[in-house]
């Protein structure tokens, strides 16, 4: 039995090659996944051991505000500190460093130099070492000059000798940029990192917000003692005000964090890789499934002679084991070379310049590749052999296969199935899952779409027949559109692949596009302000503007109330919180809609604050409550409840409203969002022209009226859907060979049938618009599929989302349309090989066939 199996496998050997494809295609991205972080984590492993490498001990100061990408500026320790550590026992040398996040050089085209991650750093030059070396020009030694990485001066497209802009805490300063510098092993950056280097007290000021102060003491340890000793010593000395950690625990620390980031990265892949795995199995279920309706005959022979059940299963699973294994194996070898190329990708074109040395090849990659690529194969295949096991012996006297099963059984069973994935996607988006609501999420999505899948026969053929309507002006085009609707379980199968990737693309569109509508209609209808200065959201840090621009845009012509709005991390009875600061609270309330519940908010004393509904219920707060705050810079202070707002979905950057004195204690000083009202009759273009000039220095934010801040703010929901759509793309090309393996194998089994129809006068090119026909209504019938049930789920996520002021449910119609006219092209461009196979039959020996 097993030398039939393997001699009816090699036979039928191009008919499975498509559909091991899938497995292919599916393993790659897991094994993929894992060979590129791992890579990538050796690499980052080795950089941080250099980086630290003359680092025995460092001692850095405690954030006052915990939470948020802001802590490390606030974080200090007082130069004096410096001379205390020296005088240790154990301590060889101490020396003060600053080196913080948030320099932003403006290029040579004008505009901030953009980074996908890595940090901005603003350091203070400290001389060349073992890690860093002077590549042209000399150290800067005076307030305005600057030497800058390698890396930076390219992206920049600066020299020695240009002057160049740079953002910190303060406002746009220019320099000269007298130095650029490298790292050992001839790098231009280290992870990615853009780094500008002033003389120490520039640095402190600009980075830190004064002088006198170091972002952390670099400590080398004395010979004979162990960091970890000394590390102790230094603890027992500076006592909790400071953090003590060798250099082993930093690189430890910034490695778990780089691990933790591209934890989320091999998941995405994961997930993309799921859902290539989950189409394939219907390619592989639809491939196995017609064959065993091809081999009826065959395989009741061969129970005729004495085969049993378990060996027809078994005959079934054996085929699709070596599929499988042959698969996993191209599979992990297209892996390995898709991360090998990724970690490539990663180092050059995304600045990242990680010593990539070897590439690693963890032993997850190659048990989950096989144990992914086998078990997919298998589940399957599991269906069509228990489905060959129940051919009875008599169908060998049979001229035909049996017909069709009824589909009622199929149709509860997926009706079911389809309630069970519904149920879990409701308990999850309703957020009653717990901690299980990821899990309900997605097994929720598997499940719909699996119910779905076995719903879909039962509507297969009436739409597929309205369908192929269009399509019935010829003779061959009515053959087609028959043809397309005489097997709707396979119709069924084919689409449902094309329908979970155009699904879960519309699903995420729909949300996005939502949100979009969302924003606008609050932006249009409750936002007055008349023009709007603000930045694009992203980054590693908020873009600003010179406080300056507010004072003098209030004195252009024609400008009725300006008001800026500053933002920060504080400490508000011991929770990070966000909290803003607005130039006029009552001109606010004017231009957004907030509403007093309790107090006032015509005016805002010093040390008093208003704060929303919502935390004001939260922490038991009303009018005339005090409550504690730290700022990052300053003491904890005493702050009374001037008036609640209500809650309001247009202004919900963090709920507090601190008087405009506390802007001094903010980490950046500068004003994130400008708000402009007109008076009446005032040119709004001549005003945004003047007030474009007052923004020459600042260019990372711009001037515009509502519906350019709207397109502004809504700009990153394109980046994220250009993402989806190129990985989910892979799904798509899945579904491609499904419906070219499905029409092969079609053809394969029509081939009597097609030899009549060209004995009667089907010309070749008729034979391939048959075909074609078949293939375009299947490819549409699945797109329309996957555009219903993407919008349903898209339209529940929204619903879900009401009370995140997810208010409007938009469609993309544009876009869906636009995937239905490349849902034609997916069809006629799969039908190409099996219509040309088509065309090319032999009208004799078609006849003759059995």
């Amino acid at each position: 039995m097993l030398l039939a199996t393997l001699k009816s496998l090699r036979s039928r050997k191009l008919r499975l090659i498509l559909s091991g494809m899938a497995v292919v295609l599916g393993v790659m991205f897991v094994s993929g996944a894992f060979v590129l972080t791992s890579t990538l984590a050796a690499s980052f492993d080795n950089l941080s051991a250099s980086v630290y490498s003359g680092t025995d001990v460092a001692v850095s100061g405690k954030a006052p505000v915990a939470g948020g990408e802001p802590d490390e500026n606030s974080a200090t320790v007082p130069a004096e500190l410096v001379g205390n550590v020296r005088a240790i026992p154990g301590v060889e040398k101490a020396t003060g460093v600053v080196s913080v996040s948030g320099a932003r050089v403006i290029g040579s085209n004008g505009k901030v130099v953009t980074t996908s991650g890595p940090s901005r750093l603003g350091t203070s030059w400290s001389g060349t070492a073992d890690l860093r070396q002077l590549r042209a020009g000399r150290a800067p030694r005076a307030a305005d000059e600057i030497a800058v990485n390698a890396s930076l001066a390219a992206a920049a497209g600066v020299e020695v000798g240009d002057r160049v802009g740079v953002l910190t805490l303060q406002p746009k300063k220019t320099f000269a940029l007298v130095g650029i510098f490298g790292y050992s092993g001839n790098r231009d950056t280290i992870g990615g990192a853009q780094e500008v280097s002033f003389i120490e007290p520039v640095a402190q000021e600009l980075m830190l917000g004064k002088t006198g102060v170091y972002s952390a003491i670099v400590v080398k340890a004395a010979p004979g003692v162990a960091p970890e000793v000394l590390r102790d010593r230094l603890s027992a000395t500076l006592g909790d005000t400071y953090d003590v950690k060798t250099g082993k625990q930093l690189q430890d620390a910034a490695a778990e964090s780089f691990r933790e980031a591209l934890s989320f990265f091999n998941n995405v892949l994961l997930g993309f890789a799921g859902v290539a795995l989950f189409v394939g199995t219907f390619l592989i279920l639809n491939t196995f499934s017609i064959l065993v309706a091809q081999r009826v005959e065959e395989l009741a022979l061969m129970r005729a002679i004495g085969a049993s059940r378990w060996q027809m299963i078994g005959s079934v699973l054996v085929e699709a084991l070596a599929i499988g294994v042959v698969a996993s194996v191209l599979g992990l070898g297209a892996g390995i070379g898709v991360g090998a190329l990724l970690a490539y990708v990663f180092r050059h074109v995304g600045n990242a310049d990680l010593p990539v040395e070897s590439i690693e090849i963890p032993a997850s990659a190659v048990i989950s590749a096989f144990a992914v690529g086998t078990l997919v194969t298998l589940v399957a295949a599991l269906l069509p052999a228990l489905r060959a096991a129940r051919i009875p012996p008599v169908a060998a006297l049979r001229e035909v296969a049996a017909p069709d099963r009824p589909l009622t059984r199929l149709t509860v069973a997926g009706a079911l199935i389809t309630a069970i994935g519904v149920t879990a996607l409701g308990i999850g988006l309703t957020g009653q899952g717990g901690e299980a609501t990821l899990l309900l999420l997605l097994g929720g999505v598997l499940v719909t779409f699996t119910g779905i899948a076995l719903l879909t026969p039962m509507i297969a053929r009436p739409i597929v027949s309205v369908l192929g309507l269009l399509f019935s002006w010829s003779v061959p085009g009515r053959l087609g559109r028959l043809n397309s609707a005489r097997n709707p379980q396979r119709t069924a199968i084919t689409a449902a692949a094309l329908m979970v990737g155009l699904a879960l693309i519309t699903g995420v569109h729909v949300v996005l596009e939502s949100a979009t509508a969302s924003f606008t209609k609050m932006v249009d209808t409750r936002v007055k302000a008349d023009l709007i200065i603000a930045g694009e959201p992203g980054g590693d840090s908020m873009p600003t503007f010179d406080p300056a621009v507010l004072d003098r845009a209030r004195q252009i012509g024609g400008v009725r109330e300006i008001v800026g709005e500053y933002g920060d991390i504080a400490m508000i009875n011991g929770r990070p919180s966000r909290v803003n600061v607005v130039t006029d609270l009552a001109a606010m309330t004017r231009m957004l809609p907030l509403r007093t519940i309790e107090g006032t908010l015509a005016t805002l004393p010093a040390d008093h604050v208003v704060v929303d509904a919502e935390r004001a219920t939260e922490l038991g707060l009303r009018a005339g409550s005090t409550l504690q705050v730290r700022l990052a810079r300053g003491d904890v202070r005493t702050m009374t409840v001037a008036g609640i707002y209500a809650d309001d979905d247009v202004y919900r950057v963090g709920g507090w409203i601190l008087p405009a004195e506390a802007v001094h204690d903010f980490r950046v000083a500068q004003p994130s969002f400008g708000y402009l009202r007109l008076a009446e009759g005032a040119n709004a273009a001549e005003i945004r022209k003047q007030i474009d000039a007052l923004l020459a220095d600042s260019p990372e934010v711009t001037v515009g009226d509502r519906s350019a801040f709207i397109a502004q703010q809504s700009s990153q929901f394109d980046t994220i859907l250009a993402m989806i759509q190129l990985l989910l793309a892979l799904a798509i090309l899945i579904a491609v060979l499904g419906i070219v393996n499905t029409l092969a194998l079609s053809v394969l089994e029509r081939t009597r049938e097609l030899g009549l129809l060209r004995a009667i006068g089907l010309r070749r090119a008729q034979a391939m618009r048959m075909i074609t026909v078949e293939a375009v209504v299947i490819s549409v019938f699945g797109a329309l599929l996957g555009l219903a049930v993407g919008s349903g789920l898209g339209a529940a996520v929204v619903r879900a989302l009401k009370e995140e002021g997810f208010t409007e449910v938009a469609l993309p119609w544009e876009q869906m349309g636009t995937y239905l006219i490349l849902a034609v092209i997916v069809g006629a461009f799969a039908a190409t090989l099996p219509a040309i196979r088509a065309a090319r039959v032999n009208v004799l020996n078609a006849i003759a066939h059995e």
